[in-house]
C-alpha cells in the first residue's frame, strides 16, 4: 500500500498531513530501537508458552464455575501457570479482586497485624493506595487497624536513599512496599535490577521483613520480573498488561506460598482462602490474554517510545527519555499547563475506538486528592493497557500516557494529541 494511501485515511480519521509527516519522521529514527523490544516480546511468549504446556492447558480450563466455585480445574491450573511464569511458589489470580490497588490492599490486609509498621523506601506510594494505608483518612484503612505508617523520600535524582531506609527500619517494621512505577510522579520507574538491590539492602538487615513490590503496568517489560529479584509478594492488575486487553477484570498476587495464603484468607475469609470463588466465564479470556500479553505489552512499549521521542523533539520534558530503558509502559510528558495538558488527553479520547466522540473533562475522581482528566475509550473500561491518558490537573502538569493494544493504534492516539494541540495553537511545529 502507498505511503499516500495510508495519508489519506489518517487524514478521515482527523490528523493533517503535516503532524503526520512531523510523526513519521520521528518514527523512521526508532527501527533500531524497536527490534529489541522484539527480541524481549519473543522471550516473554515462549516463557509464557512453556508454563501452560507445562501445566497442561486444556479446553476444559474454560470451562465457568458458579455458586463457591469448589474445584475449579481451570482457576488452579491459571494460578500454577502464574506462579510458574513469575518463577513463585504460588499464586492468586482472581476477578473478586477488582483492580491493582485491591490486590495491593488485599496482600497487605492480609500480611499486617495490629501494632505493625508499614514502609515505604520509595516515597509517597500511588494515590489510591493513600486511602488504603489512611495518610489521608478513609473508613477501613490501615491505619484504623492499628497498623502505622513511615517512608523514606527519594533523593533529588529519583534514587534509593539508603541511609534514610536504614533508618526507617525498625523493629515494628513488618512489611516494605516498593511501587515499581512512577504512577502520578515525575521520577523514574525502577529496573528489576534496582529492586533486587534495594531488597538485598533490606533483607541484609532485616530478614525478617516481608518485601512486596506494585508490579502495575511492569509486567512483561522486561525478561526478568521483580519476584526473580527477591521479591517476596507482588500485585498487579488483569486489566493492564498480563490480561493482554481480553480480561474483563480481575487481578493477581504472587509469591511465597504462606504469604499469598494469607492474602486468600483476607480476599474471602479465614478457614476458606484459595477454595472458594466462582470464575463464572472469565476463564479463557484470562487464558487468552496472557497468551497475548507480552505482544500487546510490545506494542503499548512502541506507543510509548514513540510518544517520548515526538514530544521530546518539541521540547517537552519527557520521562523516560526516548532513549532509556523501559521499566513500564507509562509514558510522562510535562506539558506545563493544564490547557496542553486536556488537550493531549482530549487527543487520546478521540483516536479511540469506543467513546472517540466524548470530550474528558477533569474531574473529583474517587480516591484522590486533585481534579484527574482521564481519556479512555477502551473495550474494558478503565483498561489501562488499552490506549490511554490521564493526569491529575496540578503543577508540573504532567500528563500520563499508557496503552495501546497494538503499535499502530497508539500511534494514531499519540499523533491526535499532537494534532489537538496544534488545532489550538498551544503547540507549533
Amino acid at each position: 500500500m502507498s505511503e499516500s494511501a495510508i495519508k489519506e485515511l489518517y487524514q478521515k480519521i482527523g490528523i493533517c498531513p503535516q503532524v503526520y509527516d512531523y510523526g513519521k519522521h520521528i518514527e523512521d529514527q526508532l527501527k533500531e530501537r524497536f527490534q529489541k523490544l522484539e527480541e524481549t516480546a519473543e522471550y516473554n511468549q515462549l516463557k509464557v508458552l512453556h508454563a501452560m504446556q507445562k501445566n497442561r492447558v486444556s479446553e476444559a480450563c474454560f470451562y465457568p464455575s458458579t455458586g463457591y466455585g469448589y474445584n475449579d480445574v481451570g482457576r488452579e491450573t491459571l494460578e500454577q501457570v502464574y506462579a510458574d511464569i513469575f518463577h513463585t511458589q504460588a499464586a492468586l489470580v482472581r476477578p473478586q479482586i477488582t483492580c491493582g490497588t485491591h490486590a495491593l490492599a488485599v496482600a497487605l490486609f492480609g500480611n499486617l497485624r495490629p501494632g505493625d509498621e508499614l514502609l515505604s523506601p520509595v516515597g509517597r506510594p500511588y494515590d489510591t493506595l493513600e486511602e488504603v494505608i489512611g495518610i489521608r483518612s478513609q473508613k477501613g484503612s490501615l491505619a484504623e487497624y492499628g497498623v502505622t505508617y513511615r517512608q523514606a523520600d527519594l533523593k533529588e535524582n529519583g534514587t534509593f536513599d539508603y541511609p534514610a531506609i536504614e533508618q526507617a527500619l525498625t523493629p515494628k517494621t513488618r512489611l516494605v512496599t516498593i511501587q515499581r512505577s512512577k504512577g502520578y510522579q515525575t521520577r523514574p520507574s525502577f529496573s528489576v535490577a534496582q529492586i533486587g538491590e534495594l531488597i538485598a539492602f533490606i533483607k541484609k538487615r532485616r530478614p525478617d521483613v516481608i518485601c512486596m513490590v506494585d508490579n502495575c503496568y511492569g509486567e512483561f517489560v522486561d525478561i526478568l520480573e521483580p519476584s526473580d529479584a527477591g521479591a517476596d509478594l507482588m500485585a498487579g492488575s488483569l486489566i493492564k498488561n498480563p490480561g493482554g486487553g481480553l480480561a474483563p477484570i480481575g487481578g493477581y498476587i504472587v509469591g511465597k506460598k504462606e504469604l499469598v495464603e494469607q492474602a486468600a484468607c483476607r480476599m474471602t475469609c479465614p478457614g476458606l482462602g484459595k477454595e472458594v470463588g466462582a470464575s463464572l466465564d472469565v476463564k479463557q479470556s484470562f487464558y487468552q490474554g496472557l497468551f497475548l500479553a507480552p505482544t500487546v505489552v510490545k506494542g503499548a512499549l512502541k506507543g510509548a517510545i514513540y510518544a517520548a521521542a515526538l514530544y521530546e523533539s518539541l521540547g517537552y520534558p519527557v520521562l523516560p527519555g526516548s532513549q532509556e530503558p523501559r521499566q513500564d509502559i507509562i509514558q510522562a510528558v510535562t506539558l506545563g499547563t493544564p490547557e496542553k495538558v486536556i488537550a493531549f488527553c482530549q487527543g487520546i479520547q478521540a483516536a479511540a475506538p469506543v467513546d472517540s466522540y466524548v470530550v474528558p473533562e477533569p474531574w473529583d475522581m474517587p480516591g484522590y486528592d486533585s481534579p484527574v482528566i482521564m481519556a479512555a475509550g477502551a473495550f474494558v473500561s478503565g483498561s489501562s493497557i488499552e490506549l490511554s491518558a490521564d493526569a491529575p490537573i496540578r503543577p508540573p502538569y504532567a500528563v500520563y500516557f499508557q496503552g495501546g493494544l497494538t503499535w499502530e493504534h497508539a500511534k494514531a492516539g499519540i499523533l491526535m494529541s499532537l494534532e489537538k494541540l496544534t488545532e489550538a495553537g498551544l503547540v507549533q511545529l
